[in-house]
């Protein structure tokens, strides 16, 4: 079936604007970022067409939380006042290779994190605040396994195997870190359905699976992630809402066993999303979110701003 220009058009400006991480979430083990959230949205399903080039790109995000929640949703007396600024490089590559029916590649997502967390614990006396601030390289992403397929000509499905690293910097006595201090291995499946009118649906899952801190013999548990984002392409303009659904499906771990409930986190987050690609022009693609949660458990509950653009060379 023959593609209509404006579906062609659609479709190179979601392969290139690829998610690169930048770590805004905040995970089970005390506010360690673990996996990042609010990545995927438009253009989920797609990867850069195989070529003999790179795509590239840059993201940045504002994550700012003043609430935490607890196992019932309830704010506890320890207030918090956390910060994540954070700018991500993405290098993408889709090779001509036959895999499973699709076509192979492989990527890799390298983040630097700016990060500050203030802790309030109330007291008899006074109160005592605890402070802390990193900024430094996070844990880098290896994406060694992607495959695209095409089932039909509006429909677009990618498979990755990711693998998250403990490159970034860790001290078990500190607030707040810019690396995890352990490997995190997600298998992910992403889709993008556009009509012929230009309406789009996008969706990203994956299941992150932790291992153990060896300094602090904490295992946090089994993570359910879904991104999604719903738009109307008119025109350059992608116009629409996006966000995230997060549950953590087993119990963190300490030494084998449950610590304290289990610990389980989960927060939904919602928001407007757009896009922008001029036809004919040289310049990055653009796209933009601010997301709010709402919902927590066992985390916080915050506003994220992200911005990304790339380029295919």
């Amino acid at each position: 079936m023959k593609r209509s220009p404006f579906l062609a058009q659609v479709m190179q400006w979601m392969a290139v604007l690829l998610s690169c991480a930048a770590s805004t979430a905040h995970g089970v083990e005390n506010g360690a970022p673990i996996t990042p959230f609010g990545v995927n949205n438009y253009g989920a399903g797609i990867v850069p067409p195989a070529s003999a080039d790179l795509t590239v790109a840059i993201r940045t995000s504002s994550y700012k939380a003043g609430e935490l929640r607890n196992t019932n949703g309830d704010r506890p007396p320890t207030a918090v006042k956390l910060k994540v600024n954070s700018a991500a490089l993405a290098i993408v590559k889709t090779t001509d290779i036959s895999l499973l029916g699709g076509t192979y590649g492989f990527s890799l997502i390298v983040p630097y994190l700016d990060m500050s967390n203030r802790l309030t614990v109330p007291r008899p006396v006074e109160p005592l605040t605890l402070r802390g601030k990193d900024s430094a390289i996070g844990d880098v992403t290896l994406v060694p396994l992607s495959i695209q397929w095409t089932p039909s000509s509006n429909l677009f499905v990618n498979g990755r195997l990711e693998l998250q690293l403990p490159t970034g910097r860790y001290k078990a006595d500190r607030i707040i870190n810019t690396g995890a201090n352990h490997w995190t291995v997600s298998p992910v499946i992403a889709f993008t359905w556009i009509s012929p009118s230009g309406l789009e649906l996008s969706s990203n899952i994956q299941l992150n699976v932790h291992g153990k801190n060896k300094d602090t013999q904490y295992r946090s548990g089994i993570e359910y992630q879904h991104e999604f984002a719903v738009g109307q392409h008119i025109g350059p303009w992608t116009l629409g809402m996006g966000g995230y659904l997060y549950r953590q499906l087993s119990d963190d771990k300490v030494n084998g066993n449950r610590f304290e409930d289990g610990n389980r986190a989960r927060v939904i987050a919602l928001g407007p999303a757009i896009g922008f690609m001029e036809e004919g022009s040289k310049g990055p693609l653009i796209s933009a979110h601010f997301y709010k949660e709402f919902g927590a458990r066992n985390r916080t509950q915050g506003k994220q701003f992200a911005l990304r653009a790339a380029w295919s060379f």
